[in-house]
Formats: C-alpha cells, sequence, structure tokens
C-alpha cells in the first residue's frame, strides 16, 4: 500500500475502534495510539521523500491512482512534494497534541469520532492530486466543524457554527465552478493537477474568470478579507482542539489551495488579476492586527490575530517569486503550530478561571507560571521574536515582497510590515494584562497549574516552534526544491 494512504486509513481504524470502545480510558488509548502513529507516518514520510529526492526530479513523488469513475476522467490520486510533506507534518503534529487538549472532554467517544473524520479531510486534502478528490477531502474537512462547534462549542456557538458553515459552503460553491471549469476548459480529458499544468493549457479568456472562482472559494476558508468574519466568531466558539486544528490546519487548507489550483494551473489570470487579490489581502494583513487590538477576550485576539497572519500567506503567493512564497509555506507551517500553541494555553486557562476577559485576569504568572511562561514564549513566535519560527517566515516573506522594485508592490509591503508593531502592540498588551500585576479576581488564587498531559501538548508545540527558528533551512530548502516547477509557470 502506498504510505500515503496510510494517513487516511489510519484516522479511519481510529474511528472503527472509537466505536468499539466502552468507556474512556478505552477512547484515550485508541486516540493517542493513532495519534503517535500519524505523528510516526509523517517522520518517516519526511524521511523517504529527502532520501527519493536525492535521486528523483519528478515534480511529486509516491504517486499513485485508481480510477474511481471513468467517464468524468475522476481517480483517486495522490501525490505529495516538500510543500505537501511539511503541512502533512503540521496536521500530525495538531491532531497530536489536540488529543491531550481534550484530555477530559464530555461525551468524548462522539468527539473524537468526528475529530478523526476532520483528520481524514485534511490528510486526504494534502495528498490528492486530482481536483475532485481535493474538492471531497475539502468538503470532509468542513462539515464536522458545524457538528464540534454547535456541540461541544461554548457562547454563541449555534450562530457561530452555522455563520461558518454557511460561509465556508459559499465559498465551497465558488469552487466546485471553479473546478468544473477548470476541467472543461482543459479539455475535458483529466482531472488530474499534474497532466493539466504540464500537458493541457486553459484559455486565457476562461482563466479571467475561473482564477478569481477558484480564489475566492479556497480564499474564504483562508479567511480573506472581507470574508473573514466567519473565523473570529467560530474560533472562539470552539472547543480548544478543534480551535487548534481550525486555526492551525485547516485555514491552511485555503493558502496551499489557491497556490496548488488557483496559482498553478492558470498563471496568466494570476499575472492579470493577482493585484486585485493583493490588495484584499494587504487589508486582511494590517486589518487583522488592527481588529486584535480592540479585543478583550483571549480567543477573539487569537482570532483576528490568525486572520492577519493567513492574510500574510496569500499576501506572499500573490508576489509569485521563490522568496516570497518560501516565506508562505514557512509562514502555514509557523502560524500553524504557534496558534495551536496559543488556543491550548488559552483552554487551559479558561478551563481554570471560567473567563476569557483579559480585563478580569492578572498575575497569573505568580498562579501557574507554567502555562504563563509558554505563553509569553507563543506571543513572542506571533511578534516574530528571532529565534523562533515566526521571525524566519515574516522576514522571508518581507524579503520576498521587496523584490519588486514598483511603487504598487512597495506601499503594499511596507503596510504589511506595519502589523508587526501592531502585533507586538496586542501581544505585549495581552501578557502585561493577564500574566503580571495585581489578581483581579481572588478565586484564581491557588489555582492548578498545567497538568501532564497539557504539558505534553504545549511543549510538543514549542518544540517545533523553536526548531523551526533554530534550524530554518532544512524546512527552507524542502519548500523551495518544490516550488520551481510552479515559479517556472508563473514566469513564462
Amino acid at each position: 500500500m502506498n504510505i500515503l494512504s496510510l494517513f487516511v486509513l489510519v484516522p479511519l481504524l481510529m474511528m472503527l475502534f472509537l466505536f468499539a470502545s466502552k468507556n474512556m480510558q478505552q477512547i484515550r488509548t485508541v486516540m493517542v495510539t493513532g495519534a503517535s502513529a500519524l505523528l510516526v507516518l509523517a517522520a518517516t514520510l519526511t524521511i523517504m521523500f529527502i532520501q527519493q529526492r536525492a535521486i528523483s526530479t519528478d515534480e511529486m513523488l509516491f504517486v499513485d491512482s485508481i480510477v474511481w469513475y471513468a467517464p468524468l476522467n475522476i481517480a483517486y490520486a495522490v501525490g505529495v512534494d516538500g510543500i505537501s510533506v511539511v503541512m502533512i507534518v503540521l496536521s500530525s503534529i495538531i491532531v497530536f497534541t489536540g488529543v491531550f487538549s481534550s484530555w477530559n472532554m464530555n461525551m468524548a467517544k462522539e468527539y473524537f469520532l468526528w475529530y478523526c473524520l476532520l483528520s481524514i479531510g485534511v490528510f486526504g486534502f494534502f495528498i490528492s492530486i486530482d481536483l475532485f478528490t481535493m474538492f471531497l477531502f475539502y468538503e470532509v474537512a468542513l462539515i464536522p466543524m458545524y457538528l464540534l462547534i454547535g456541540l461541544w462549542g461554548t457562547g454563541r456557538k449555534e450562530y457561530s457554527a452555522m455563520k461558518l458553515t454557511l460561509m465556508l459552503m459559499g465559498g465551497s460553491a465558488f469552487l466546485m465552478i471553479g473546478i468544473i471549469g477548470i476541467y472543461y476548459f482543459s479539455g475535458h480529458a483529466t482531472m488530474n493537477l499534474l497532466e493539466i499544468a504540464n500537458n493541457l493549457h486553459i484559455p486565457i479568456e476562461a482563466q479571467r474568470w475561473l482564477f478569481p472562482a477558484t480564489f475566492l472559494g479556497f480564499g474564504v476558508l483562508g479567511a480573506l478579507f472581507p470574508f473573514h468574519t466567519w473565523s473570529p466568531d467560530g474560533h472562539a466558539s470552539a472547543p480548544t482542539a478543534v480551535s487548534m486544528l481550525h486555526a492551525g490546519v485547516l485555514m491552511k487548507l485555503g493558502g496551499y489551495g489557491c497556490f496548488r489550483v488557483a496559482m498553478y494551473l492558470m498563471p496568466e489570470a494570476a499575472h492579470e488579476l493577482g493585484w486585485i487579490f493583493l490588495i484584499l489581502t494587504g487589508i486582511s494583513v494590517v486589518y487583522g492586527a488592527l481588529g486584535a487590538v480592540v479585543q478583550t477576550d483571549l480567543k477573539y485576539i487569537n482570532a483576528y490575530s490568525s486572520v492577519s497572519h493567513c492574510g500574510l500567506v496569500l499576501f506572499a503567493i500573490l508576489m509569485m517569486n521563490q522568496t516570497a512564497m518560501t516565506g508562505a509555506i514557512m509562514q502555514m507551517l509557523s502560524h500553524g503550530l504557534m496558534t495551536a500553541l496559543f488556543f491550548a494555553l488559552i483552554g487551559l486557562i479558561y478551563g481554570r478561571t471560567h473567563t476569557r476577559d483579559i480585563r478580569e485576569m492578572g498575575g497569573l504568572m505568580k498562579i501557574m507560571p507554567f502555562a504563563a511562561m509558554c505563553y509569553v514564549i507563543a506571543g513572542l513566535a506571533s511578534l516574530g521574536l528571532p529565534g523562533l519560527s515566526g521571525f524566519v517566515a515574516e522576514m522571508t516573506i518581507f524579503v520576498g515582497a521587496f523584490q519588486h522594485a514598483d511603487l504598487f508592490h512597495r506601499i503594499l509591503t511596507i503596510a504589511a510590515c506595519c502589523s508587526i508593531v501592531i502585533t507586538a502592540v496586542y501581544i505585549l498588551r495581552t501578557v502585561g494584562k493577564i500574566l503580571y500585576g495585581p489578581v483581579q479576581d481572588q478565586h484564581h488564587i491557588g489555582l492548578p497549574d498545567a497538568k501532564w498531559y497539557e504539558k505534553v501538548s504545549t511543549v510538543g508545540l514549542i518544540v517545533a516552534i523553536a526548531a523551526i527558528g533554530m534550524y530554518p533551512f532544512g524546512v527552507s530548502e524542502i519548500i523551495s526544491n518544490s516550488l520551481l516547477p510552479i515559479i517556472e509557470k508563473l514566469t513564462i
């Protein structure tokens, strides 16, 4: 069996074993075992990929294809390049740490069944090279979000779940139009991404409306302004592990799809119309950061921060040069890890203080020092401290963006750079409010610090963030080599 199919098979087996589980201990055993297996698989895939890449120049490795529906040329076609591999590694880390962040979840069996289904969609999306199969896994990843937020969420969970579902389904409608159009105008002979990109050509007249439809369809999930409003509400209402997977991985499907489908298959339209989306993504970067400054709810602060950071991903992709695009992928990886860490810590704090309002907290550094130190590290990664992953990703993006010498790109790049200052404002303000100063609520005195399973989750994410910050060249080399075929398409 192809190793890539195991990333779909393992969560499926986890679901079967969950059905047979009869108590909490068995449920936890199934989830920890399965999540650990995915982590080992991701590490194995990375090693195999590096070894295979040294002797192969193929665009995608571990390629396999099984026809599903011959009349429409639909196949279960899988394959990975360096970009796919790092996204799979990110997904496996967050699925693993998310299990420990959900250690005491109510209705655990039902919750983890939907959690595993969401994981199937995420992994399946990143390994797919068939447009229909990719879209199928995309929808599989989105559907569980409604129930996970609507049943296990907090606050206005029904409203948030419905808003998220309707807006993302609206984006899916545009995406479906784009995929059908790509298939039809490329000669309706295949839905394989590689075959369409290398052997077929979509007329520029068709690209002019297929590119906006496809980019917008994926961009909604990537929190593209002004279609980002589902994200803060969805993040705020979702349970901890779902917020981790949602912001850490699910939103990356949007950036990955824009890059892999819209930009790769329709390069001429990307050059003609990319400036429109570049303006929108530039607004996302600054607006998201400014939105975070005025929030008082910890989850809303992190949610608006995610709008800014995910906007930076799309911003870098649209710069269409190797340096900026490398930064975009590294930003997806970095943001996925640090936002998952933020949400894990917010869930930890909320579970003890029963509030997410920063005005009602203070002095947590003395009360729960481990959690507080982890929050400081997450904040420093978010504002781009050298030595952590955020600095490497953002600097690569800005260096790549400044390679454009024209006034339009320079103004947008300078505006995006200003978001770093704004990020420092809301991060330092939040850290000062909740960790230092007097304790605002005397009931918070004596609250327990992180338990062992919470430490597993947070330490695992911190190690990954520090590893990328200290050794970025290994990751960037894997990414950069895989960008070459796409850059060649964009420079023709």
